[in-house]
């Protein structure tokens, strides 16, 4: 299932994610398909043809990697003391431009953004929260001055951004002219007087420079970061907020106090008010479904209230509604999609809850004697594909520098934790995803599965035959499905190169993990018991079960799901019915299910362990591990086996018997006498050790002879990126035809589309799409109609070249002076 997984800087996977599907989750962002055979890329148009793979062996390239805690103030110096391989934090600016070319590679990604979320609960009587007022949000867009964050804090290595589309993005295509349109240019005496109206009308008064309420001054807490610029960027903003006639307590926090405070808390407790957020991006996506739900959208338990019980929750019934439809595939096609986006967009920007700030273009540096990086063109060497294919010639072993490897918000459990960036980095490491997004297209495709789609979309339905199965929790059955049941489209799933494995621990993945990983999400979410333990998890994947119409297993390797999703681009079909990346045995699911529900001493997530005073679980720690432990003692004892899980309709035997079940607990327990941990994955590396204290950790390769990759297989390389490579534009006569010629490099397909505006007023005067008049050269013509109409002295031409073939759009501005004719 395509939950949203946000592998950002807070710790999402509790709001936002779905319980069964935490890898393919990551599809948020996840790639062009790997072969069937092979697992290799298909059709990848690499820069770099000279990888060589240190071996051919299965597994990754090295035998051991290590993950380190580095300050990022001090990460220059201890990286050209060889310290570490690579840093997977943004090195400050300044430290990037001082490090040595000779003994250093340095990879840029657009792969943080920043943005400003504000708290727009009401506050109780007697008192005002400006926040509550959508005047004042929509005026802080015109306070933050983006230009001066891009240019100053981070010294030209950032893009201002409006919306939760980064200029780079490939969706940024389809709202281009409407984020010119959108008015938000930095503008502090404009907002100070929509602050100063709207203030007045809810019964402030501005004394002294001051807004007072009921006679007393409006303070606003303000939590900002201190690792990296977004201190810089705090400050700007608390001093813009000042002038407005705000007093500010600000806060300076690092990550998980500050998480801490915003994310788990009432928004009516107003221990916040406003927070300088930090997201992480993992692999470009081609067509946004995901982001713009989790930004902007309530029913995705990332605004404000988290869908938490007993909280005030921001509400916007709207937003919600256009966001399952887009969610769902409920559109006619790529128009009627592009529509809704625009809509939630404008909706987004109307309601101004999270401001956005910039795309930061983060500098990744790797020691020169590593190769083998394939530079995913959304999140850089920290992509899925690296530390898979990386190595140094005469070394087995690769030191991954972090700013943290363990907070104390790392959570590690794969139903609602594996959420902050810190983790997520290890957690990739682990795990072979079913399917993800190619590093450079941005679509998604198989990783480690295959899969067949018949679609009757976007207008027809297909039959769903009466064998087909759904779980019943009032019954806590599988039953088939109701005759006369349809669905949009089926997708065939081959699990072959899954089961032909094993997990880290030696027991062989099969069709049981499957089957059990779809009961444990459904049954969250449907069980009313379970929902009103872990309610988050239960609410916001309801909209993703209501398309679910049945899944079939046809034989030991194969299993078909039956769905009400369509998308123009059909791999997104794929990607959004997938049943499970098997992540986790099932065993182990089971454990932390009896733990969570039945003796209720532990919870997945972190609003629920907080609700009810028990443990958020994580693996790695040995408390936690310990409580599974002896749930795992008391399984084998009583010889516990959920037979109703693993009883299919229309078979004899189940899935597992009793003494495959007790193999499976004893593997667990072998396991965790030997590694003191439970985290146990299917992919390139297993974890070996984990010790929050030295923030260290360390991953060993896993080179089962059947594990279907080796190096060679993963390693995709460099982008070809589009280039605008030269603009003959004179100053433009009104009156008069008007061209300007283009040249563009890159690969694909080739394209520009072009808004031009009054430099002044920023109203858009015109836009269209560049007319190609030879490979890579383009011209925008306007008529003497055209220019006769234009009412301006400069003009500002702002240009989006895009490739058919890269998720990312290159962006350039230039202005253009009008000669008025005199003499």
């Amino acid at each position: 299932m395509p939950a949203m997984r946000l592998t950002h800087r807070r710790p999402t996977k509790s709001r936002i994610g779905f319980v069964f599907l935490l890898t393919v989750c990551l599809l948020l962002w996840a790639v062009p398909s790997l072969a069937a055979d092979s697992g290799q890329a298909a059709g990848d148009d690499t820069v770099d043809e000279g990888y060589a793979a240190p071996h051919d062996l299965t597994g990754p390239a090295v035998e051991t990697l290590r993950f380190r805690a580095f300050d990022v103030d001090r990460a220059p110096l201890d990286l050209q003391a060889g310290e570490m391989d690579l840093y997977y934090y943004n090195l400050k600016i300044s430290a990037a431009r001082e490090l040595e070319e000779e003994q250093i590679q340095l990879f840029e990604a657009p792969a943080t953004t920043i943005s400003l979320i504000l708290n727009p609960a009401p506050a109780a009587e007697g008192a005002l929260n400006p926040f509550s007022l959508p005047e004042v949000r929509r005026a802080v867009q015109r306070l933050v001055d983006r230009e001066f964050v891009a240019r100053e804090i981070y010294q030209g290595q950032a893009v201002p951004m409006l919306t939760n589309i980064s200029p780079t993005d490939f969706d940024y295509l389809t709202i281009f002219r409407q984020v010119n349109e959108a008015g938000l240019d930095h503008d502090p005496e404009s907002a100070r007087a929509e602050i100063a109206a709207a203030m007045t009308e809810a019964g402030a008064e501005l004394k002294d420079d001051i807004w007072y309420f009921a006679d007393r001054p409006i303070v606003l807490k303000f939590i900002i970061r201190v690792e990296d610029e977004r201190r810089d960027v705090g400050n700007l903003i608390q001093t813009a907020l000042t002038g407005a006639g705000f007093q500010i307590s600000p806060s300076y926090q690092p990550f998980a106090p500050a998480i801490q405070t915003v994310y788990t808390s009432n928004p009516t407790d107003f221990r916040w008010h406003l927070y300088t957020e930090g997201w992480g991006r993992g692999a470009p996506q081609r067509y946004d479904y995901s982001g713009i739900n989790a930004y902007y959208a309530p029913w995705q338990g990332n605004m404000p209230g988290w869908r938490e019980v007993g909280y005030w929750q921001y509400e916007h019934e709207e937003l919600d509604t256009l966001g399952r439809r887009l969610f769902q595939g409920d559109f006619a096609d790529r128009e009627a999609r592009d529509e809704l986006y625009k809509r939630m967009t404008e909706l987004g920007l109307e309601e101004s809850v999270r401001v956005w700030i910039a795309t930061i273009l983060n500098s990744y540096p790797v020691q020169a004697d590593v190769t083998g990086i394939t530079q995913d063109i959304a999140a850089g060497p920290r992509g899925l594909w690296s530390l898979r294919t990386a190595y140094k010639e005469g070394s087995d072993e690769l030191t991954v520098g972090h700013l943290w490897v363990w907070t104390e918000r790392s959570t590690w459990n794969p139903v609602g934790g594996i959420g902050d960036v810190y983790t997520s980095d290890i957690w990739r490491q682990l795990q072979d995803p079913a399917m993800w997004n190619h590093p450079f297209s941005g679509k998604p495709q198989a990783f480690r599965l295959d899969f067949e789609i018949e679609t009757a979309g976007p207008d027809g339905t297909l039959e769903v035959p009466t064998d087909a199965m759904h779980w019943d929790a009032s019954r806590q059955a599988w039953v088939t499905v109701p005759e006369d049941t349809t669905a949009v489209s089926r997708i065939e799933y081959d699990y072959s190169r899954y089961f032909q494995s094993a997990f880290h621990h030696g027991r062989p993945i099969s069709m049981a993990d499957v089957v059990y990983s779809l009961h444990q999400g459904i049954d969250i979410s449907l069980n009313p018991q379970k929902a009103l333990i872990e309610t988050v998890i239960a609410t916001t994947a309801r909209p993703y079960l209501e398309t679910i119409k049945g899944y079939r297993v046809l034989d030991e390797n194969r299993i078909e799901t039956y769905v009400d999703f369509w998308h123009f681009e059909e791999d997104y079909i794929a990607g959004y019915g997938i049943p499970s990346s098997v992540g986790t045995p099932w065993e182990l699911l089971a454990a932390l299910d009896t733990l969570v529900f039945e003796q209720r001493r532990g919870a997945y997530t972190d609003t629920t362990a907080a609700r009810f005073k028990v443990p958020w679980i994580s693996l790695v720690l040995d408390r936690d591990a310990r409580l599974v432990r002896r749930v795992l003692l008391d399984m084998k004892r009583k010889q516990t086996v959920p037979e109703s899980v693993f009883e299919l309709p229309g078979r004899d035997e189940p899935l597992v018997d009793a003494e495959s079940a007790l193999a499976g607990y004893d593997a667990l327990l072998d396991w965790f006498g030997e590694k003191g941990h439970l985290v146990i994955g299917n992919g390139p590396f297993s974890l070996e050790r984990y010790d929050p204290g030295a923030q260290y950790a360390e991953l060993k390769a896993y080179r089962a002879e059947d594990y279907p990759f080796t190096p060679a297989d993963l390693y995709v390389g460099l982008p070809e990126f589009v280039r605008i490579t030269d603009i003959d534009a004179d100053d433009l006569v009104f009156g008069d035809d008007y061209t300007i010629s283009l040249e563009l490099e890159g690969p694909g397909q080739l394209a520009v589309e072009y808004v031009l505006k009054d430099a002044s007023s920023g109203k858009v005067l015109l836009s269209g799409q560049a007319e190609e008049l030879a490979d890579g050269s383009f011209a925008i013509a306007l008529t003497a109609d055209e220019t006769d109409a234009l009412d301006a002295d400069l003009f500002k031409l702002i240009l989006a070249a895009w490739s058919d073939d890269l998720a990312r759009v290159t962006e350039r501005t230039l202005e253009i002076e009008a000669d008025v004719g005199f003499g």
